[in-house]
């Protein structure tokens, strides 16, 4: 047993100087940095902060690099190291509302105060290879800096200038849309990363654990509400990608102090409410907000935010999109990818006790069966 251990050290210590040896790649290539991932690749970036429930881009851009580009193990990595971290603090509440914008679209009107900003997008272009980038260096005219213009409004009083006002608060006003309400009370949101999941869940439980949830499976589940396996019918009310503000109160001064700021993309989404014997019907919000430009992932998190509120809404709950615990039990890549993962590790015990069983239940039907 003593030498089979031994060996198996060996071995796994072998395996991983490999996998550091097919990482580097070809020597005779510049070694990818840490800064070009950051920079270059901020989608991945993105996706790894959001499901690794951490915004550090350079950290993210290492744990990219050390996984070899596999996003769920990088978001491991990273979720793990956010584990031997101190809480100083617990910053204020961000104002999305304030946000600096660099993308602002609407799908619900054509017409909106403050404009569409596209920003930067491929949403309205071909998906064709671009083969321009298979060269060692972009053109120059393709680095050229772009002039943009983001439209704002002043505050009377002060001039300073704010953030275009939300698609959805317009709808409120005439009460198309239904208002947003804290609960009763306004008790403080459970924490997700210090109190285990319980369901029934609140709303802001639910939608912490959505925020860092495996985007392509938010992005099925989404999918899934639009092909008729929940009652919602979808529009974009607002999609939103800018830097916000990260405050905190300091203890010692007695008011928020600016610690700096993050990327975030928020998506408003608006879908459509019967009624009941209480309310009129009215469109219902659905909401989705991740670190970085994460699109996809908000949009989807917004289609299966509102399906998870269908108990809330009186409606019937007939999908899996709409079954809380199905949905929130499922959505953490971590969980999801241990569980699988670890089918690759030694199961020759339970194998041969399996085994074992087989080979008599197969005795016991050969000896009937005579």
């Amino acid at each position: 047993m003593y030498v089979a251990v031994k060996g198996g050290e060996r071995a796994i210590d072998a395996a991983d100087q490999w996998v550091r040896t097919r990482r580097r790649g070809d020597r005779a290539l510049a070694e990818l940095t840490v800064a070009q991932i950051q920079a270059q690749l901020h989608r991945s970036v993105a996706r790894v902060m959001a499901e690794g429930a951490l915004y550090d881009p350079q950290l993210a851009a290492l744990a990219i690099k050390q996984a070899a580009g596999d996003l769920v193990e990088a978001a491991f990595l990273l979720r793990a190291y956010r584990t031997t971290l101190p809480r100083l603090a617990d910053s204020l509440p961000v104002d999305t509302a304030q946000m600096r914008i660099e993308r602002r679209i609407s799908a619900t009107f054509k017409e909106v105060p403050g404009g569409q900003i596209l920003g930067p997008t491929i949403d309205y272009g071909q998906r064709l290879l671009d083969f321009s980038l298979l060269e060692d260096e972009t053109p120059s005219d393709a680095l050229a800096p772009v002039a943009t213009s983001i439209p704002t409004r002043s505050i009377p009083g002060n001039g300073l200038p704010t953030a275009p006002p939300r698609v959805t608060e317009l709808m409120s006003r005439d009460g198309l849309l239904e208002a947003e309400q804290p609960a009763a009370g306004d008790p403080e949101p459970a924490d997700l990363t210090r109190e285990p999941l319980r369901f029934p869940a609140a709303r802001p439980l639910r939608l912490q654990a959505l925020a860092r949830g495996d985007e392509g499976y938010l992005l099925g589940l989404g999918y899934s509400t639009q092909r008729g396996y929940a009652h919602t019918h979808p529009f974009v009310g607002e999609l939103r990608v800018g830097r916000v503000e990260v405050s905190v109160v300091a203890p010692e001064l007695g008011f928020a102090v600016v610690l700096g700021e993050v990327e975030l993309t928020e998506c408003q989404m608006i879908n459509q409410f019967a009624g009941s014997d209480e309310a009129p019907p009215m469109f219902t919000r659905g909401y989705g907000l991740v670190f970085g430009q994460g699109e996809r992932k908000s949009i989807a998190m917004a289609l299966v935010d509102r399906a998870l509120r269908a108990t809330e809404l009186g409606e019937p709950e007939t999908a899996p999109a709409q079954d809380q615990e199905f949905v929130l039990s499922h959505c953490d890549n971590l969980e999801a990818s241990g569980f699988v993962q670890h089918l690759k590790l030694p199961h020759h015990v339970d194998f041969q006790s399996e085994l074992e069983l087989l080979r008599r239940l197969r005795a016991d039907h050969g000896a009937r069966e005579s």
